[in-house]
């Protein structure tokens, strides 16, 4: 073969293959699904948890991210949290007194004693479930950590919408959790299709909550 034809073969094989290369590390294209979650009145619920879990046997992406949540003025910022499994959550106390974090939900049993500031260690949340958290000094403390096996959760705002982002094409089951439902352990589930890359679909799910005191 002569020598120049060699070297445009040769050329074109390299260009080939880094093309094919880069196409192999570009991430999926993927759908967004907008939820939107009402009570039993039709009224717009905010601070609602919603996740999708791929169906069958794919298994949803890990992570080893973190999280944290605040105390102050004798409260827990946010009231409502949502992290996937393995993430590591930190709880500085940002008052200028003590607190004693703990929780004896299934999910995840701890405490962290008495401390001020940032010396409390972070916790790992290795197991999906509901954590209730409080302060053992005082008493009307209280929090909600949502612990979920799936990158793909939100929480809902004022107008009970949420956005569940980079969800690949196929098939899910979509839960809805609120920390003032009449079942404070319950779920309500449905299932729910992403689209193809790029595209955007909608989903509405209702709770029956408590009333309002």
């Amino acid at each position: 073969m002569h020598r120049a034809l060699r070297h445009v073969g040769t050329s074109l094989l390299t260009t080939s293959l880094l093309l094919v290369g880069a196409m192999v590390g570009m991430p999926a294209m993927a759908a967004t699904v907008s939820v939107k979650v009402v009570d039993q009145s039709g009224a717009a619920v905010d601070d609602a948890v919603v996740w999708a879990i791929p169906s069958g046997d794919t298994v949803p992406p890990t992570t080893s991210g973190t999280a944290t949540i605040d105390q102050v003025k004798r409260k827990f910022v946010p009231l409502i949290s949502v992290v996937q499994t393995g993430t590591s959550v930190t709880f500085p106390n940002k008052d200028d007194f003590e607190h004693d974090v703990y929780s004896f939900s299934d999910a995840k049993k701890f405490d962290l004693h008495l401390y001020h500031g940032l010396h409390a260690k972070p916790v790992v949340f290795d197991k999906s479930g509901l954590v209730v958290m409080g302060c053992n000094i005082h008493d009307q403390m209280l929090a909600y950590l949502m612990v979920v096996d799936t990158p793909y959760f939100a929480k809902t705002d004022k107008t009970g919408s949420a956005q569940l982002m980079k969800l690949p094409q196929g098939a899910y089951t979509l839960t809805v959790w609120h920390y003032q439902m009449t079942d404070p352990n319950g779920r309500v589930t449905q299932p729910l299709t992403a689209g193809a890359a790029n595209t955007t679909s909608a989903a509405s799910m209702r709770v029956e909550l408590k009333p309002s005191s």
